[in-house]
């Protein structure tokens, strides 16, 4: 680390890295510096001149705290520190005199801007600026853009602090936003009026500091004060962001990100963002039972006891679904091994092997894409499959990683070399003499469209032969939320699926709504949306969403996060883990635990490092067994990123995006 330099900021003297700018050596210090345009994550504008600061000795003006570096001071008399004041004269003056520039062309919108209550410029203009205006003359008006279903903007708002473009070019990757004009005519505007094609456009509505991009699908529905707010954990992709549920009421009205460095930093997809509406629809809200091919309405003692009678004597499968939690997994698995039945997890017939964590998660951290010097992405687009880790793989190509592919080669919004998309590239892959690759960090990540095949467990084999002779580090990318917990305490059976469901009479499905089971086995359905698992039940026993229940769900990395319930589930539905408890008192097999913590508490006895809540554990490294490798391309885990679970499957939102995904996809014919 470089040597500290000592400054004095209001009187006090701090030593702090000399590549830091003022605005950070001052959030060392403590002291809060007013900002719109600055963002820790973003590039360096400076444009907003709001952070103004006074440098004694320095210019008679004051300066840009977010443009000035500690090295760029120069000391005072007989070599003293430098001094830097933040709420002299003269700042206060500049402050006041910046917040009424800002003012002169804004409406007074308030009381029915989107943004009131929550806004930065509102709060600012309270602590820093005048409670007058000396402007007089008609206001300046500006056009609003289309930028599609989720972004709603009020142009004449915005205060051109050009965070948007900034995040929409660097971190999302796409060059459609940017500014025109000069003086009074300078404006943001989209290139040719285009709408947005990102996965990530909704982090703009967070970073605006105004409410000149306000989120549309939330638009007039609550305030902040209004709203409960619970911190819980997504489950849209297996990333486990950090997030935060605002509910009006039983109802969800927004979701949010929250800042966690070592996962989603501070952004979240648009899927994680605006799934919210398909919490209220399609939801099974009561049991049913089929009578004569017909589902009709049941109470619970009805449906508990005809599923019991059907699973007596019979031989059972469980099926863990992508969203059910690790408590749910592992009660399920305790159940129908009790019975000496199979359960199975990997229900896409993913080939991950049982018991070794270092295969079916990998080695490496979220956080060593940052720091690797190369990236091999194979079978996997991390663009459909984790757009927040594909910015992160992005962030690190801006910082000179190299980064290939082996699959189908795909816009990842960075450049990418493209090593071939069959099995044969990864063969030789795993021969290639890594001798400029071994001395540097290298991160190798397999996606679920490798894995899924016959020769899944070859390919895996493949790669981690690759990963050893690069001394590098393997990420496994998964698809489902809730796959690494449920592969954690063992919801798996030797063969997989086929195995699992070989002469099963009865299935139990716990919320696995992306396969088709075939005709023959009577089938029990655990869920909370009427989707594909629940049309081919014979029994629903109605269950809560992920935000309507306690529990823990394992990451991609193999990092244990807890989700929090942020409201009730709706009708009769009950929580996941005492359906499984209530039902297995009626088979006469009762589950040993009467509550959330005796569940966790057996659970965590099982797997120890499930008690280890926001840290990933070290996974001795294991090579399974190598097989033979098939023959071609590989395929794409993720067809449609919008609708990839019941819960976005019934979003009306997430239907527009994957409409519009799907139109843009489709090449034009020209007319004959």
């Amino acid at each position: 680390m470089a040597d500290l330099r000592k400054i004095v900021i209001d009187g006090t003297e701090i030593e702090v890295d000399p590549a830091l700018t003022l605005i950070q050596a001052c959030e060392q210090a403590g002291v809060e510096i007013p900002r719109f345009c600055y963002h820790e994550r973003l590039s360096i504008a400076g444009n907003c001149r709001m952070c103004l600061v006074e440098v004694v000795g320095g210019p008679p003006k004051p300066a840009a705290s977010c443009a000035m570096q500690v090295k760029d001071l120069r000391p005072g008399p007989e070599g003293a520190p430098p001094v830097i004041k933040t709420n002299s004269p003269m700042v206060k003056k500049a402050r006041e005199g910046v917040m009424e520039f800002l003012l002169i062309n804004h409406p007074l919108d308030c009381p029915i801007c989107d943004q009131g209550g929550e806004c930065d410029l509102q709060d600012q203009a309270m602590a820093y600026g005048v409670d007058f205006s000396r402007y007089r003359e008609p206001k300046r008006a500006s056009d609003d853009l289309d930028l599609g279903p989720l972004v709603e903007t009020h142009m004449t708002r915005c205060i051109s602090c050009t965070r948007c473009v900034r995040f929409t070019t660097e971190v999302a990757g796409i060059t459609q936003m940017g500014q025109t004009g000069r003086g009074e005519d300078a404006e943001i505007t989209s290139y040719l009026n285009q709408t947005l094609d990102s996965e990530l456009q909704g982090n703009i509505i967070d970073l605006c500091p105004v409410g000149a991009l306000v989120s549309k699908p939330y638009a007039f529905t609550a305030r902040p004060w209004e709203l409960t707010k619970t911190e819980t954990i997504d489950v849209m992709d297996a990333l486990g962001s950090n997030i935060r549920v605002d509910t009006k009421g039983r109802e969800v009205m927004r979701i949010l990100p929250r800042n966690n460095d070592g996962v989603n930093e501070e952004w979240i997809s648009d899927k994680t963002r605006f799934v919210w509406d398909g919490l209220r629809r399609q939801r099974l809200d009561r049991p049913y039972v089929r009578v004569d091919g017909k589902l009709k309405p049941a109470t619970w003692p009805e449906a508990l006891s005809a599923a019991a009678t059907a699973m007596k004597g019979k031989k059972v499968a469980g099926l863990v679904g992508d969203l059910a939690s690790t408590e749910a997994a592992f009660a399920l698995k305790s159940l129908v091994e009790s019975l000496d039945g199979t359960v199975e997890c990997r229900t896409d017939g993913a080939k991950l092997p049982a018991g070794n964590r270092s295969a079916y998660v990998g080695t490496a951290t979220i956080e060593d894409i940052d720091s690797a010097a190369y990236i091999m992405l194979i079978g996997c687009n991390p663009r459909a499959e984790a757009p927040v880790l594909n910015a992160r793989i992005r962030k690190a190509w801006l910082n000179g990683a190299q980064v290939g592919s082996i699959g189908v080669d795909a816009d990842l919004t960075y450049d990418h070399f493209s090593m071939g998309s069959d099995r044969k590239a990864l063969a030789d892959l795993a021969q290639h003499e890594f001798s400029e690759v071994k001395e540097k960090n290298s991160v190798m990540i397999v996606g679920q469209g490798a894995l899924t095949g016959d020769d899944g467990a070859a390919v895996l084999a493949e790669v981690m032969t690759a990963v050893e002779r690069t001394n590098g580090k393997l990420l496994v990318l998964h698809t489902a939320a809730g796959r690494v917990g449920a592969m954690d305490v063992g919801a798996v059976t030797e063969g997989g699926m086929p195995a699992a469901l070989d002469g099963a009479e009865v299935v139990y499905n716990l919320g696995a709504d992306e396969i088709d089971i075939a005709d023959g086995p009577f089938v029990i359905y655990q869920g909370s949306h009427g989707d594909r698992g629940a049309h081919r039940a014979d029994v629903i026993l109605p269950a809560a969403a992920w935000t309507e229940e306690n529990g823990l769900f394992v990451n991609t990395e193999g990092r244990p996060q807890l989700a929090l319930r942020a409201g009730f589930a709706p009708g009769e539905a009950k929580e996941n883990w005492a359906i499984l408890r209530a039902f297995s008192a009626e088979l006469d097999a009762v589950l040993p635990f009467d509550s959330m913590a005796q569940l966790r508490r057996a659970m965590v006895e099982a797997v120890p490092h499930l008690a280890q809540v926001d840290a990933v554990p070290d996974n001795a490294w294991q090579m399974p067994e190598a097989g033979s490798l098939g023959e071609g391309d590989f395929t794409l885990a993720v067809k449609s990123f919008y609708l990839t679970n019941p819960i976005a499957r019934a979003s009306e939102v997430m239907a527009d995006l994957a409409a519009r995904a799907s139109a843009r996809n489709t090449a034009p014919l020209a007319a004959e």
